[in-house]
């Protein structure tokens, strides 16, 4: 029988989705403007969250649904306009936001606003390693620099952030009344196989996931969960990134099914981390419903 706990958390989430449903939101931006607030539950709240790459898609989603859960969030991401919008629309809906412009491939910049995010709540019980950038093309066409960005970004990015939120994450689940802290990492379906053009984004995907894989493992002692999500095709400005040739390959890839929206993935992030401290889902692979890839 479910602890009383997970039934909350289990009425939160169908809660959120079915609000979604009715009031629509494709991403942060429209989820700060949407006029209707959902009641919020309590499953999260004294916790704190960290959310990277939150100016939006996924980012924003998912700070927007834990804050609906009741922890208060962090965003970070370079373009503090949208983290601003994104903030604005967590405080509207009842919830408390700390917007941080950090570029987190910078090396002092990622240690610097964990620093501020401790020094603004007092703690950080939720990491979520979203930002990230995907630069497809052939390996005799793509210019070095592109994959020299993504693994700045995707990897040493995630490393650094990750690095200096890790004591704080072993000291939240030391002292926090839910007895567990969590660290998420945001994949892709690139993190499980490996297609033509995609080698270097593959490439730090595939790290991520074993990097993540060997954190679970040295972490479970000190009671932080370690999980990652991987989405397939989601309806984010992911693709915009791209050079023009590629842009509009990517773009004819997709256009006969329907994506997912970033709401789809947050909402994952949100299973795994309302768990009760004796469940660990450490792994969720999620594609749209007719993606073969």
């Amino acid at each position: 029988m479910p602890y009383p706990n997970e039934v909350a958390a289990l009425d939160a989430l169908s809660e959120w989705v079915s609000h979604r449903v009715r009031h629509g939101g494709a991403d942060g931006e429209r989820l700060s403007t949407m006029g209707v607030t959902p009641t919020r539950h309590t499953t999260l709240t004294g916790t704190v969250a960290l959310v990277t790459g939150a100016s939006s898609g996924i980012g924003a989603a998912t700070a927007s649904i834990l804050s609906h859960f009741g922890a208060d969030v962090v965003l970070v991401a370079r373009r503090k306009d949208r983290l601003d919008a994104v903030a604005a629309g967590v405080e509207a809906g009842g919830g408390s936001a700390l917007a941080l412009e950090c570029d987190i491939a910078d090396t002092g910049e990622a240690p610097a606003a964990v620093d501020k995010a401790v020094a603004q709540f007092g703690r950080v019980d939720t990491l979520v390693n979203n930002a990230g950038i995907m630069l497809l093309g052939s390996a005799l066409d793509s210019p070095l620099e592109e994959w020299e960005r993504m693994v700045a970004l995707n990897v040493l990015g995630t490393l650094r952030v990750t690095h200096a939120r890790l004591p704080h994450l072993v000291r939240a689940a030391e002292d926090s009344p839910r007895g567990v802290a969590d660290l998420v990492m945001i994949s892709s379906t690139a993190g499980r196989v490996a297609r033509p053009g995609a080698g270097a984004y593959a490439l730090t995907k595939f790290g991520i996931a074993a990097f993540a894989e060997s954190l679970r493992q040295e972490l479970i002692a000190r009671r932080v969960r370690v999980s990652i999500v991987e989405p397939g095709t989601v309806d984010t400005e992911l693709v915009t990134h791209l050079r023009d040739d590629m842009r509009e390959a990517a773009r004819s890839q997709v256009a006969s099914i329907e994506q997912l929206q970033p709401e789809d993935v947050a909402d994952e992030v949100a299973h795994i981390v309302t768990r009760d401290r004796r469940v660990a889902v450490n792994e969720i692979l999620v594609r749209a419903g007719k993606q073969t890839w």
